[in-house]
């Protein structure tokens, strides 16, 4: 079995996001003998955990989930919104056009919604 699914961060929430990496780790660990694939999904005001003083409160754990194969997907219009600059954000994660769009995308790829 493959195993597809995306976890999804909308909000600016520490504890929601520590939750989602959680998520992201414990999934990684009880499938690591698995074919996988993975994605963080930020959207929304969640973009900011992503970039500046928020992002190295988790750069540990986005390190981590991403050597581990995760990709981490933000929403181009949500950092314009927020006018938070691609250069500011993890080094990881790639822009997506409209995050609404590439869940909806997901889902019809197969991929399960995770919503800490």
């Amino acid at each position: 079995m493959r195993y597809k699914a995306v976890i999804h961060i909308d909000l600016e929430d520490e504890t929601i996001f520590t939750l989602g990496l959680s998520n992201l780790t414990n999934t990684l660990d009880a499938l690591k003998d698995e074919e996988k694939e993975l994605i963080l999904l930020v959207t929304g005001p969640g973009v900011a955990l992503l970039a500046g003083d928020l992002m190295y409160l988790f750069m540990e754990k986005l390190r981590q989930i991403h050597g581990a194969g995760v990709r981490i997907q933000v929403c181009e219009r949500a950092l314009k919104l927020f006018e938070i600059p691609k250069e500011e954000l993890f080094d990881g994660c790639e822009i997506i056009p409209a995050g609404v769009v590439g869940l909806i995308e997901l889902q019809h790829g197969g991929f399960a919604y995770i919503k800490p």
